[in-house]
């Protein structure tokens, strides 16, 4: 179905509730094509987008990877990557068509028409710069400084409207010695350096922690509301989409499907696809509190914890040596007396922001890391006392999957060989019994056998993921630890990889230990929380309890954070 034949229709993708007061969009894109060539080939992605961005709007485009959405982006601002390029339509700006715009134009119009903030800082900000020097570079780049002097002072008053109350001192900074948070507040100061009439924000908080996307996203507001700045927002997240923009595009397979007022859109989605994202966004799911405590069993913690546990984490502390200056250094509690329960066939969650000890805590589980003092026990027996020939037996018992499979998966190796290499470390069976697990594992994670003979470069985001849970469950483990393993997932994939997760545990009857800053998920995944703050366990219990009446103020200002929770749901979602 195209957006023509869609209930929502053109008119709705117009924004025709602002024609009233502002008869003009700021951004038109008309029967807008990009392809890319490979040779002699063409390959469309892009068959005939039709959008309008009116001043002081905010418009939200969604889709999962592949829809076109960034695609379109990068053609409004003249940066579509190799051998991308518009092959037809028109993209017009205040009325001034940018697909026939010269290269010294369009240089011209981005930053100071077009501002744009990236979706990764940390490969968007030069390592080897300081933050200082490329917010200059920025603002002589937008000829807004006629000397040294006045790139800085403009410069320091850009990271200060970003959010940066200590912008002088943190010229000097690199990339590096930001947080996360405080990178993309940098790109936004950047993006909104010149003024632009337009800004276009790709996916700019997907890789941060809700309470510092929450933050990041209202200042980004204020700000362009201050200034009266058109907003083109990227997104996969429905709800964060429903929460930030006045309309919602939503694009499939390089073409717009339906479109619409936010909350229309949400309330009563009404092209499959939409349909789809809407029942698959965990921060939308989160709401359904009933459906999924009647699907997963959820006991009362006190039911739970008299079960008998696979893994107990008892008084655990972690201590690193931080340098203080010189020679000296100075002891820093990165985990603090952390203790919890799993029993079998449960899924605990560990959640809280970055820098709360979460992922210390899975290193320590894992024997990644020797605690300081405390004790990790894993049926019956404490890890802190084995030789190295016993951590090695634990290990083909637990297994973990994490964050980024691309990174945890050799490029230069068969998907096959990956997945069998357990296998071979621990020396089970043959080579003849090791390829049939292989085709076994493939199967359960519902991918062709094929596979094994393709490499990790030749799958998408979800396909890795996959392999990586296969890769996990190989020696037949009671007990997997996840940590953030379907946090860079588009929805949809993510939908299908907690939904695999499930499955799984209920045929092999496996433990997880969850690790995760998205309590959106967690609602929909475990039926144990355990919240971290600062090293320390604030709050646990069941996920009713948790989601129903939480106890910590933290806790609170977590579910809080969860995008578009407070939206009513209608149509089949």
């Amino acid at each position: 179905m195209s957006a023509t034949e869609n209930p929502s229709s053109r008119a709705s993708l117009r924004g025709s509730h602002k024609e009233s007061a502002v008869s003009q969009p700021l951004l038109q894109i008309r029967d807008l094509k990009v392809a890319f060539s490979n040779g002699k080939k063409e390959r469309e992605v892009l068959h005939g987008v039709d959008l309008d961005v009116f001043p002081g709007e905010t418009v939200a485009i969604v889709g999962e990877s592949g829809s076109g959405k960034s695609t379109t982006a990068a053609a409004v601002i003249d940066l579509l990557p190799g051998t991308g390029k518009v092959t037809s339509g028109s993209i017009l700006l205040d009325g001034v068509d940018l697909t026939k715009a010269s290269r010294r134009d369009m240089e011209a119009i981005r930053g100071r028409d077009i501002g744009y903030v990236p979706q990764d800082p940390m490969s968007n900000l030069n390592p080897v710069w300081s933050i200082g020097f490329q917010v200059e570079e920025a603002v002589r780049a937008n000829g807004l400084a006629s000397s040294r002097r006045q790139a800085r002072q403009r410069a320091i008053e850009v990271l200060k409207q970003a959010g940066l109350a200590d912008a002088e001192r943190r010229m000097h900074q690199f990339p590096h010695q930001f947080s996360g948070g405080m990178r993309q507040r940098a790109l936004i100061g950047i993006g909104l350096a010149a003024d632009p009439k337009l800004l276009i924000a790709d996916e700019p908080t997907s890789a941060l922690d809700v309470t510092v996307q929450r933050v990041i996203l209202d200042h980004l507001a204020s700000l362009t509301r201050e200034k009266g700045t058109s907003v083109l927002f990227i997104t996969h997240d429905l709800g964060l989409a429903a929460e930030r923009a006045d309309r919602i595009v939503v694009m499939n397979q390089g073409e717009i499907v339906e479109a619409g007022p936010s909350r229309v859109i949400l309330e009563n989605p009404q092209h499959p696809y939409t349909q789809r994202l809407v029942a698959a966004a965990p921060s939308l799911a989160s709401q359904r509190i009933q459906a999924v405590a009647e699907r997963r069993g959820v006991e009362h913690l006190d039911e739970v914890v008299d079960a008998k546990p696979v893994v107990e984490v008892r008084d655990l502390v972690k201590e690193y040596k931080i340098r203080s200056g010189g020679f000296r250094s100075e002891p820093f509690r990165a985990v603090d007396g952390v203790s919890f329960q799993i029993p079998r066939g449960k899924t605990l969650a560990l959640v809280g922001e970055s820098g709360s000890g979460k992922s210390t805590v899975a290193k320590m589980v894992l024997q990644l890391e020797q605690p300081t003092s405390g004790a990790v026990i894993v049926d019956g027996a404490d890890t802190s006392g084995m030789n190295r020939k016993e951590v090695f037996a634990l290990r083909s018992r637990m297994q973990p999957v994490f964050q980024d499979p691309y990174g945890s998966l050799d490029p230069l190796r068969s998907i096959g060989a990956l997945i069998a290499e357990p296998l071979r470390v621990h020396g089970v069976g043959d080579e003849k019994s090791r390829r049939d697990r292989v085709f076994e594992l493939l199967e359960q994670v519902s991918l062709p056998r094929e596979v094994a003979w393709r490499y990790p470069n030749e799958l998408s985001g979800g396909q890795r993921q996959r392999i990586a849970i296969a890769r996990a469950l190989a020696l037949k483990p009671s007990i997997v630890v996840l940590d953030e393993a379907v946090s860079a997932l588009d929805v949809l994939v993510q939908d299908q990889i907690l939904r695999l997760l499930a499955e799984l545990q209920s045929e092999l009857d496996l433990t997880y230990l969850f690790i995760t800053h998205d309590l959106a998920v967690v609602r929909v995944a475990a039926d144990l929380v355990c919240v971290m703050e600062q090293g320390r366990v604030v709050e646990q219990g069941t996920v009713d309890e948790i989601f129903a009446s939480p106890t910590q103020e933290y806790t609170r200002r977590l579910l809080d954070a969860i995008p578009g929770a407070d939206i009513p749901l209608g149509g089949r979602a």
